[in-house]
């Protein structure tokens, strides 16, 4: 039996792909290292949603390679031919193929390279996992997506919707209580489209994992606007739950419907707005998060100002910005490309227009009370998350799973910071 170290980057959805792959890996009888210079093997859940994420993937992997290594997720699947470039004895392990695990690892330790690629796992709900945090249940709910977004690798590597059917969904969440989690987070590609090929929908799932009479909480995660006006009022009706964080993450990734178009996202700017709109208006403290690119091919001076103004006028709390870059096999990647300094500047003012933005949301908060679930052990601190998942920092004598009420003095770009009240 093996000493096996796995690493994981990327979204939620790749996160709980390495949970489980290392549930398998105890489940079979291998230990999981404490670190890679202490392993028999590698094994690397990758990401390659952007040119950045890509070399840092790449720089991992040559780090790895002294020893056998298996390179999973993403750049796995859509970029086998790079992967094998920098490291031609790995075997590769693509995000729907992970029942395979023992087989690949019981390969690679013989020195034989195997390649898993092709979509063989039906669903992963009731795989054994180890878990990253303990009282945090990823939760998978489908794999792929619907869409076809011209800049996007991750269809490549995920394929088409494939919805795991809602029973399987609510028995998973089940064991992930039962076994201690105190938080829910319900992931997938895109949890918009969730259910639209099986017969169901995202807010249908909600209001069935809600009604589990155990005390935790659920975070729905990303969903494309596209799918929202099929859904927005009765996912407004099951966010009332109290159980259900008051967040939302919709990436909009342009103000400019001309940009969204030739990136084929399905959806206009006033889709992000009226979504916005109505969440606010119905719950009043909520937390929205959404992702921007800047300087995808054809972006004018136009369409990046109205980018700037629909950031003004939605003010969203969390914007993930990320400048264009060109990933291999999308569409995007055969226009023509934006020159890299004016993409630069076009980031840096819309950098800091979300930072002042961001502050100014979280100072709303100072002088808040109210109760807080403990979920994560920073350096120094302790963080939780409040009812609309705002982060926030205390550094009294707090465990992780604890909920306390908290009360809070002040509020940067990056938090919230209390005091545990008596």
């Amino acid at each position: 039996m093996a000493k096996i170290w796995v690493e994981s980057y990327g979204c939620s959805a790749s996160f709980a792909d390495a949970e489980m792959i290392s549930g398998l890996i105890v489940n079979g009888g291998h230990t999981l290292a404490s670190s890679s210079k202490d392993s028999d093997l590698n094994l690397i859940v990758t990401c390659s949603v952007k040119d950045a994420t890509a070399n840092k993937m790449v720089n991992r992997i040559k780090r790895l390679k002294s020893k056998p290594l298996v390179v999973a997720g993403c750049l796995a699947k859509a970029e086998p031919k790079s992967v094998q470039k920098f490291s031609p004895n790995a075997s590769l392990m693509g995000p729907n193929s992970i029942g395979k695990t023992l087989q690949i690892i019981d390969h690679t330790l013989s020195g034989r390279k195997k390649i898993e690629l092709e979509d063989s796992d039906i669903t992963k709900t009731g795989l054994p996992k180890v878990r990253l945090n303990p009282i945090v249940g990823i939760v998978e709910i489908a794999s792929g997506c619907m869409s076809d977004c011209t800049f996007c690798q991750t269809k490549l590597a995920r394929g088409d919707l494939q919805s795991y059917r809602l029973g399987d969904i609510v028995r998973q969440v089940e064991h992930e209580v039962n076994d201690g989690c105190k938080e829910i987070w319900l992931t997938s590609t895109d949890n918009g489209c969730y259910g639209l090929d099986i017969g169901t929908t995202l807010p249908e799932l909600v209001n069935k994992v809600s009604e589990i009479p155990k005390e935790f909480m659920i975070r729905v995660g990303m969903m494309n606007p596209m799918y929202m006006p099929k859904i927005k009022n009765d996912l407004v009706e099951s966010f009332e739950n109290d159980k259900v964080f008051k967040f939302l993450h919709v990436p909009v990734q342009s103000g400019s419907n001309d940009i969204l178009h030739e990136m084929k996202r399905g959806h206009t700017a006033e889709t992000f707005r009226d979504v916005v709109k109505r969440f606010k208006d119905r719950f009043g403290r909520f937390t929205i998060s959404t992702d921007i690119i800047v300087g995808f091919p054809g972006e004018t001076e136009q369409d990046f100002a109205d980018t700037v103004q629909l950031i003004k006028d939605t003010k969203p709390d969390v914007v993930n910005l990320s400048r264009y870059s060109q990933r291999p096999g999308t569409k995007a990647a055969e226009m023509v490309q934006l020159d890299v300094a004016k993409i630069k500047d076009r980031s840096k003012e819309l950098f800091n227009l979300i930072n002042q933005i961001t502050l100014q949301n979280n100072q709303q908060w100072v002088g808040w009370s109210g109760e807080v679930l403990f979920d994560e052990q920073t350096d120094d601190m302790v963080r939780g998350r409040n009812f609309a998942y705002k982060p926030v920092f205390v550094d009294d004598m707090v465990q992780v799973g604890d909920k306390a009420k908290v009360k809070i003095t002040r509020a940067t770009n990056h938090g919230l910071y209390g005091l545990i009240a008596s």
